[in-house]
């Protein structure tokens, strides 16, 4: 059966999954800590929804990419037509969903979502796009996930409006075309290069969100924290916003955490000293780098001698999986330039030996660091 949103609400569309058996595989974790992960799960959720601006206006920071949203926006109004497909590529936390509800909201139409994984056969993209109205927006995350014959299915859906459903079994199948209203459908994805060509061709526009400087994230946390109702002045803004590894995700994240000792431990403002204090306590230094951004740079630098080592060596040295350390470790450590790829592998940067008070030693002269 496949279970698809009711119009006019935020919603999650997806199918029933079936659980596997459990006689394979890890044993289940105990309900006491199923129970502290949902709890944390819908607490993230709740912050999420206090902190998500609601229109372009109240959106800080990707000025050039708001400003042309503002004019697709009203060239879509003034046609009364639906805006064309979106794609929003970037790292993870840099309001791609968010995005995506103000777009709806700014078009006055309803805004249904779901996720690539969610989407496991053609039967669920069915029941999805038929039930959407004229005009709505369809957001799919992690859209490079989808299986191929969904893919395949999609294409007429955004194309043509109208997509092919198989009636009967055997000798007496049938495809029935189906139309269906005129939608947008607004894709995001952490991984560009795993997207297929033909469907980022059926894009009408391609965003690539940015790492944010440190004025907007100031300005995002001052906005913040006047949500959450606790004072907090400029400099202890621009120290968190400088903490922040240029995701407001993580800035949120972080001043939840900076209340709770300016609560506790502080007089309920948010300062320097009680950032200071914080970050030091989750062991954050000045530029970002958490405990484990220090773990990666200082094993590529006192175990493979700066490097250049592959990326499959340092998963395995880290005990991470590569896919978190390509899309989680590594983006801002690159765009910071602490990091460097080259065709035989990472790299410690001069930058990194200078952060982490590491002599460069022999690795300078030999002209491995750029």
């Amino acid at each position: 059966m496949v279970y698809a949103p009711s119009p006019g609400r935020y919603t999650r569309a997806m199918a029933v999954k079936k659980k596997p058996p459990r006689s394979e595989g890890p044993p289940e974790a105990p309900a006491s800590d199923r129970l502290v992960e949902s709890q944390a799960s819908s607490e993230d959720a709740r912050f999420d929804r206090l902190f998500r601006p609601q229109s372009l206006d109240d959106f800080v920071g990707q000025a050039r990419h708001k400003e042309n949203l503002r004019v697709y926006v009203e060239a879509a109004r003034r046609r009364g037509e639906p805006l064309d497909h979106i794609l929003l590529c970037g790292p993870p936390g840099l309001g791609k969903t968010t995005l995506a509800g103000i777009l709806a909201a700014e078009m006055g139409v309803s805004l249904f979502t779901t996720s690539g994984p969610a989407v496991e056969h053609k039967g669920v993209l069915t029941g999805l796009v038929t039930r959407l109205g004229r005009g709505d927006v369809l957001f799919i995350d992690e859209i490079h996930r989808l299986s191929a014959p969904v893919e395949e299915s999609i294409y007429p859906a955004i194309e043509d409006f109208r997509i092919d459903i198989m009636t009967g079994d055997g000798p007496y199948a049938e495809s029935i075309s189906v139309d269906i209203k005129p939608f947008t459908l607004i894709g995001a994805t952490t991984r560009t290069g795993l997207l297929t060509k033909p469907l980022q061709e059926r894009f009408g526009v391609t965003l690539r969100l940015d790492f944010y400087p440190v004025e907007d994230l100031k300005l995002i946390i001052q906005r913040s924290a006047r949500l959450l109702g606790i004072d907090c002045d400029e400099a202890g803004a621009r120290a968190l916003a400088q903490r922040s590894r240029g995701t407001p995700r993580v800035a949120n994240r972080l001043l939840r955490r900076v209340r709770d000792f300016a609560e506790v431990e502080g007089k309920g403002r948010i300062d320097s000293a009680i950032v200071e204090l914080t970050c030091a306590r989750l062991q954050v230094d000045s530029a970002g780098l958490d405990e484990m951004d220090h773990k990666l740079l200082r094993t590529l630098i006192e175990t493979y001698d700066g490097g250049p080592v592959g990326v499959e060596t340092l998963a395995a040295a880290l005990a991470e999986p590569r896919d978190t350390v390509e899309d989680v470790y590594e983006p801002y450590l690159l765009q910071q330039g602490y990091l460097g790829r080259t065709p035989r592998g990472r790299i410690a940067t001069r930058r990194a030996y200078e952060h982490l008070g590491i002599p460069l030693g022999e690795a300078a002269s030999q002209g491995k660091l750029f």
